[in-house]
């Protein structure tokens, strides 16, 4: 005995609707069932950095909404690359997420000829989690008072001043190339390691300026041992209200801004990353959270995913112009 034709339609119809009800179901089943376990935060920095302190400042109560451990694995190495490229290779699962600098998101592609990663393709946004100014600092015994000040002086001593940063295509060093282009200003730059290093080579006369986040200086900026000069955000700071732009002082537009966000590897189920992002934002934006944050100087953020996405493209474009008018080479 056959099956009739509306008998084979109605069969088809009912195996359709199952099938289909079954993908409606499947991603929120995902995210239901995830985590199951503990949740990997890398940090491509060393403990005691600023991105391990604000990862570890979110990492707790990240754990606790979506409960499950989330533990802060520092990863350093190659200004962040390693743990960077750690990450971007990890599984997709929602296990391993990434919290860094904006450094291995948008100068390194631009400056390693070894990178083995892609931001944009290897690399899902999660949230922007927190930005902070620059702020340039000069030898109180270079006389200069003002930011005027300072490029009146360098343009009288033309070539013979130092700038500290903590090495090719840093944030420090691409934010005085650009303030050089703008100001007509020649200047020799000094790499060094690090942050304390460069602060050293200030306060003993071996170079006469820098940028760099405020936490780094603030000490000695308070002691009278180095001088600020301005702030690299295109209004006053939250972080440093009392402190002026570099807008304000004659240079509309100038923007240097130091940024930390979590991401996560590309990939990862899209349910996965709103929950995270989600969850991420209220905890930046509550006030315990957020005045931790504005005690070391970084101003609380909190963006959904294509937010950063954008940032992170954008970024990218501007300082790809500002590496090549400098004729910063690749390493």
């Amino acid at each position: 005995m056959t099956e009739t034709t509306t008998s084979m339609q109605r069969r088809t119809f009912l195996q359709t609707t199952a099938v289909a009800a079954a993908t409606t179901l499947a991603a929120p089943a995902f995210a239901q069932a995830w985590p199951s376990r503990t949740i990997k935060l890398l940090v491509p920095f060393p403990p005691g950095s600023s991105p391990d302190f604000i990862a570890r400042l979110i990492a707790e109560p990240l754990g606790h909404a979506l409960g499950q451990v989330v533990i802060v694995d520092n990863k350093p190495g190659a200004g962040g690359n390693v743990g960077t490229a750690t990450v971007a290779k990890a599984e997709p699962d929602g296990y391993t997420l990434l919290f860094t600098i904006q450094g291995p998101l948008v100068t390194a592609p631009l400056l390693s000829k070894s990178l083995n990663y892609d931001p944009a393709k290897d690399l899902a946004p999660v949230t922007l989690v927190a930005t902070s100014p620059n702020v340039l600092v000069v030898d109180p015994k270079l006389g200069a008072n003002t930011l005027a000040d300072f490029v009146r002086i360098a343009k009288e001593k033309k070539g013979q001043l130092n700038y500290g940063s903590v090495g090719n295509g840093s944030a420090a060093h691409l934010a005085m190339e650009l303030f050089k282009t703008r100001a007509g200003l020649d200047l020799v730059h000094v790499p060094y390691q690090g942050f304390p290093q460069v602060v050293n080579a200030i306060l003993a006369g071996q170079v006469q300026a820098g940028f760099m986040v405020p936490g780094i200086a603030i000490g000695q900026i308070r002691a009278g041992k180095l001088k600020a000069l301005g702030v690299t955000t295109l209004g006053r700071s939250g972080s440093l209200p009392d402190m002026p732009s570099f807008v304000e002082q004659g240079y509309p537009g100038f923007e240097a801004i130091s940024w930390q966000a979590v991401l996560a590897p590309a990939g990862t189920k899209r349910p996965v990353v709103d929950r995270v992002s989600n969850e991420l934002i209220r905890i930046i934006k509550s006030d315990d959270v957020r005045g931790k944050m504005l005690g070391q100087y970084f101003s609380a953020a909190g963006t959904a995913p294509e937010a950063l996405a954008g940032l992170m493209k954008t970024e990218r474009e501007r300082w790809s112009k500002v590496i090549k008018a400098a004729g910063v080479q690749p390493e």
